[in-house]
């Protein structure tokens, strides 16, 4: 029973049952319509026939008619009327008697005119004369059930037959009489029955082979598939997502099936998730770095999480504030009360006090948990431990004020600067020993104002990009303008980035260095007195000896030729100007050098430096050789500090070869000092090289130091090298030494060239 239950219950059932009902109702109309049409050709078929045959037996006794023949009439009838079917043949004269019949007993009987043969045409007055062909058909039914059909059809008046003795007064009629053919039914309704059979057989046979086509095709194709995939849903509500519903069709069933699979492995990764994600969660909520609890309405904390768990130790069922605080009533102010009464997130801070006396302290935030119909039927419990935040916050005020007396107390000037504009933001107390100003003239301004006007435009980009900053030049409140140094880093102040700007004042130690280097100046100068002297002898005597000349001349009162007075005038005015250059240039370099740069050709400082020592050179029989660079850029410089560099340089050369050559001539050897200039990666480079005693390598490493010096005593200050090394680095050079002893040193002098530099940086180092 269950099963006959679901079979009716399903799917194909119905389409059957229903497809079922259709096609019967198709087939039973077609059945239907096709009987009736058959019936209605086979009734006219033998219509046509019963009235060919009328008009055969009226054209058959037409000629017996006109002869009044009635014997031959009677016979003509009642011969016709022995084929098969026929029942009746009669022939009415106008007054409706029968005048011939194939049943005798009828002959010279009078009809009705209005029985059913005669009312086709006798219901109207006058009488039709034309009527119907179906309208003169009847259909009647005898005794013993049989069928008729019978047919009137007129036998009109024609002229031949006013001419007889039997219709002379019948002229002007139209009709004379009527023929009636009667004819039974019964093969045509045979017939008719037999067709309808067949025709009903088809149609069974008809539905129930297609049902059965159709009924396998439902359970092949539809059934079958559905039960499958049901299968296959049923076991992916079961969880058991490795069944896969196998329909290898490209249909709509199989498309159905392969969603259904691709909705199973989705279901299946999404199961997946989800219960990774209830992993995680659960994970999240035991293992969550904070206190977490979930409340009834009542206080009672219905779940906690570990850290809840191992902090307190609670019990199923205590109230919160006993959990928390160990205490029997609730506290005044419920952030979990709040959100019962609102269904809003609330925060609060709460506090409580150890068995040890020490405060704990710790934020509360509470959420609603809400079912489907949107009530508050919980909620949960959020608490951060800020214990060691509040600690750390009193230790951080403690730091920050002992950085800020630091920060006052630091010997040296301390800036700090917004990065975008350079606005001093704070500084410490230092700034007022150092530059004058008292803290409150200088947090607000910039820190450019400390900066002479014309050097103010390239440093914004030289303090953000450069970490430190040398022998910049600044103006104290009295407009005295000092020397710093300056180191910058990056910060932060107040939550925004910042730069530390300390700043060490130098101006005495310049003042010292430039005393000393202007002392090292005038030993050269005095080292170097012989040989001026020498130079200024030279261009002394050719005087002397032209103004002796001349005195001559004029005592003797002798007369000078205008070409030798032109000579001498020349002369005297050349040897003037050299001896003058010479006086100048020592002059220039004896004075006190400012520190600044300044585009200069290191080759016109080389040669200039050379000038000093051509004639001395001569005289000493070293030879120098040039080989400059004539395409060298300019570098940014002072040329006659730089010259300084180039005569200690110099002078160290030609004691080293003059060294060598005390100690015993080398022979083939000549006394050679190189002096070179080229590029060298980029940098503007120039050597001097000598073929002297060379440096040991244990010294090497001292060259540089302050005092250090391989000279004899009285020959040397060892302020020399010192000097030359500070200057170069001021310049941001190099200098090096390359060595071999016995051989000769070469000092090889290294800087960059001046379009390294931005014009940023040109303004700035004009300072």
């Amino acid at each position: 029973m269950q099963r006959i239950f679901h079979i009716y219950k399903s799917l194909s059932f119905r389409l059957l049952f229903w497809f079922g009902i259709i096609l019967l109702a198709s087939i039973a109309a077609w059945v239907f319509f096709d009987i009736r049409v058959q019936r209605q050709k086979v009734l006219e078929n033998t219509i046509a026939g019963v009235e060919r045959l009328g008009n055969t037996i009226r054209l058959g006794t037409h000629y017996a008619m006109m002869l009044n023949s009635r014997d031959d009439i009677s016979r003509i009838t009642e011969k016709v009327a022995t084929q098969k079917g026929i029942k009746r043949i009669r022939i009415y004269n106008k007054e409706g008697r029968v005048k011939h019949s194939n049943v005798r007993e009828e002959v010279e009987k009078t009809t009705n005119i209005m029985a059913v043969a005669c009312h086709v045409c006798h219901k109207q007055s006058p009488p039709l004369e034309e009527v119907d062909l179906w309208q003169r058909v009847r259909i009647s039914t005898s005794d013993n059930g049989e069928r008729r059909l019978g047919l009137i059809s007129t036998i009109p008046n024609e002229p031949g037959c006013t001419s007889t003795s039997c219709h002379t007064d019948s002229s002007e009629k139209k009709i004379l009489g009527l023929l009636d053919v009667v004819v039974s039914m019964d093969e045509l309704d045979s017939e008719i029955l037999a067709y309808e059979r067949r025709i009903i057989g088809i149609g069974l046979a008809l539905f129930l082979g297609s049902g059965t086509v159709i009924g396998f095709f439902l359970v092949r194709y539809i059934n079958h598939p559905i039960r499958n995939m049901i299968a296959g849903t049923r076991h992916i509500g079961n969880g058991e997502y490795d069944y896969e519903i196998e329909i290898d069709r490209d249909d709509e069933m199989g498309q159905l099936a392969e969603a259904i699979n691709q909705m199973r492995e989705e279901i299946a990764g999404k199961q997946l998730e989800i219960k990774q994600n209830w992993h995680e969660y659960q994970q999240l909520f035991e293992e969550a770095p904070c206190y977490i609890t979930v409340q009834g309405r009542d206080l009672k904390i219905i779940r906690y999480n570990r850290e809840f768990a191992e902090r307190f130790s609670p019990e199923r069922g205590d109230f919160c504030y006993k959990a928390y605080k160990g205490r029997s009533e609730r506290c005044e102010i419920c952030p979990v009360l709040k959100t019962f009464e609102d269904g809003e997130p609330h925060y609060s801070e709460e506090a409580a006090t150890n068995k040890d006396g020490t405060q704990t302290y710790w934020m509360v935030k509470t959420s609603p948990i809400r079912n489907s119909k949107g009530e508050v039927i919980a909620a949960i419990e959020m608490s951060l431990d800020l214990t060691n935040l509040r600690t750390l916050e009193r230790e951080v005020q403690r730091s920050e004020e002992k950085y800020r007396i630091i920060f006052n107390t630091i010997p040296n000037p301390l800036f700090v600067l917004s990065c975008e504009h350079l606005t001093i933001l704070d500084c410490n107390q230092s700034v007022t020993a150092v530059y004058g100003f008292d803290k409150e003239d200088l947090v607000g301004t910039s820190f450019l104002s400390l900066m002479e006007g014309a050097d103010r435009q390239g440093y914004p980009s030289m303090l953000k990009d450069k970490g430190s900053i040398d022998r910049m030049k600044q103006i104290r409140k009295d407009g005295t303008a000092i020397f710093v140094n300056i180191r910058i880093a990056n910060s932060e102040y107040s939550g925004r980035k910042v730069f530390l700007v300390t700043t060490s004042d130098i101006t005495a130690r310049l003042l010292a260095e430039q005393q000393l280097i202007q002392a090292s100046k005038m030993a050269t100068l005095g080292e170097m007195a012989t040989g001026m002297a020498h130079e200024l002898n030279q261009p002394l005597s050719v005087i002397k000896t032209a103004c002796g000349f001349l005195n001559r001349k004029v005592i003797r009162d002798e007369p000078i030729e205008r070409d030798i007075l032109r000579t001498m005038s020349q002369e005297i005015d050349s040897h003037v100007d050299r001896a003058s250059k010479i006086i100048n240039h020592m002059r220039e370099f004896g004075r006190k050098s400012e520190v600044s740069k300044e585009k200069t050709q290191i080759n016109q400082v080389l040669i200039k430096s050379l000038d000093f020592f051509q004639q001395q050179l001569k005289l000493r029989e070293i030879e120098v050789v040039l080989d400059l660079d004539s395409n060298l850029p300019l570098i940014w410089a002072d040329a006659n500090r730089l010259e300084q560099v180039f005569i200690n340089l110099l002078i160290n050369a030609r004691d080293a070869i003059e060294r060598k050559w005390e100690e015993g001539r080398p022979e083939q050897e000549t006394k050679r000092i190189l002096l070179k200039t080229s590029m060298e990666e980029g940098m503007v480079s120039a050597s001097i090289t000598d073929n002297g005693t060379g440096i040991p390598g244990a010294i090497l490493d001292k060259l540089f130091e302050p005092f250090f010096t391989t000279k004899k005593a009285g020959k040397g200050t060892g302020l020399g090298l010192s000097i030359s090394y500070g200057i170069v680095s001021d310049y941001d050079g190099t200098i090096n030494v390359k060595t071999e002893e016995g051989k000769g040193s070469s000092f090889i002098v290294r800087f960059p060239t001046g379009s390294e530099s931005s014009e940023d940086d040109e303004d700035a180092a004009r300072g």
